[in-house]
C-alpha cells in the first residue's frame, strides 16, 4: 500500500500522448501523491492506458472515471472534489495532463497548505511577472487582461484567477457548496477561486512557470473564454447579493 494525504485530479480527453508520462512524473517525485483521471469518453484511448497502468503498476495509487462525452472542466473537477471527499484525502490537486504544470510544482504548493497554513495554493504565472513559455502573443496577453479584468472588476487580488494548477485543503471543498458552482471552463477557475475569497479562506499564489503543451491538441475555445467575460459579472452582482457559507472548523 501507498498511503497518501494527497489527490492529484487530472481531467482528460483524448490525451494518449501525455498521460503515461504525467502518471509516471507525478509517481517518481519523493512525496507520495494518489491520482484521480477523469476521463470524458476520449476515443483516442487515454483511458485504455489508464486501466493499464492501474492493472500493472498501480493499483493502489490510481484512481479513474470515465464519463460518456465531453461535459466539461468544471463538472469533472466538482465529481472528483466529491470522489476525494467521501475519502480521507487532505489535500486535493487540480492539473492538467500536457505537462503545462510541471509536476515538480506539486510539492511547492504541498507545502504552502501542509506547512504555512493557507487554505488554497494557487500555481500562478503572473505573481512574479509572465512566466509562459511557448504561447503565442495573444494568448498570452488574453490570459493576463483576463486576470486583470477580474480584479477590476471583482476587487479580487489573486493576480492569476485563470490558473488551473491548484491545491485545495479539505476544508475548503467541503464548506463551498460545489453543487452551486455554475461555471464549465475559464470561468469554473475563477469562480472557485473568488468563492474560497468571500468565504474568507486564506490563499498563497506560488510562482510557477507554465508551459505549453509539447504534445497533443488544446481544448481552449472561443466560448470558454465568452464564459469567463460574462461570468465575471455575475460573480460581482453574487458578491454583493449572495450569503456565502462559513467557514467549518
Amino acid at each position: 500500500m501507498n498511503p497518501s494525504d494527497s489527490i492529484v485530479i487530472i481531467p482528460t480527453y483524448n490525451e494518449k500522448e501525455n498521460i503515461e508520462k504525467i502518471i509516471r512524473a507525478v509517481f517518481a517525485l519523493e512525496k507520495t501523491f494518489h491520482i484521480l483521471v477523469i476521463d470524458d469518453g476520449s476515443p483516442d484511448g487515454t483511458a485504455q492506458i489508464v486501466h493499464r497502468l492501474m492493472a500493472d503498476e498501480f493499483a493502489d495509487r490510481l484512481f479513474i472515471i470515465e464519463r460518456s462525452g465531453k461535459q466539461g472542466l468544471g463538472t469533472a473537477y466538482i465529481m472528483g472534489f466529491k470522489w476525494a471527499l467521501q475519502r480521507d484525502y487532505e489535500y486535493v490537486f487540480e492539473m492538467d495532463a500536457d505537462f503545462s504544470h510541471d509536476p515538480n510544482d506539486l510539492p511547492r504548493l504541498y507545502s504552502a497548505c501542509a506547512d504555512e497554513g493557507y487554505d488554497v495554493a494557487i500555481g500562478s504565472r503572473y505573481i512574479s511577472g509572465v512566466n509562459v513559455v511557448n504561447w503565442p502573443i495573444g494568448r498570452v496577453l488574453m490570459s493576463y487582461f483576463a486576470s486583470m479584468y477580474v480584479r477590476l472588476v471583482t476587487g479580487f487580488k489573486v493576480h492569476d484567477t485563470t490558473a488551473g494548477f491548484k491545491c485545495y485543503r479539505r476544508r475548503v471543498l467541503s464548506t463551498i457548496e460545489l453543487d452551486k458552482i455554475r461555471f464549465k471552463g475559464y470561468a469554473f477557475q475563477i469562480e472557485m477561486k473568488y468563492t474560497a475569497y468571500k468565504i474568507g479562506f486564506r490563499i498563497k499564489e506560488v510562482p510557477v512557470i507554465f508551459v505549453n503543451r509539447r504534445e497533443g491538441v488544446s481544448k481552449m475555445s472561443g466560448g470558454i473564454f465568452g464564459e469567463a467575460f460574462f461570468g465575471v459579472m455575475r460573480l460581482r452582482w453574487d458578491g454583493w447579493t449572495r450569503k456565502y457559507p462559513k467557514i467549518k472548523d
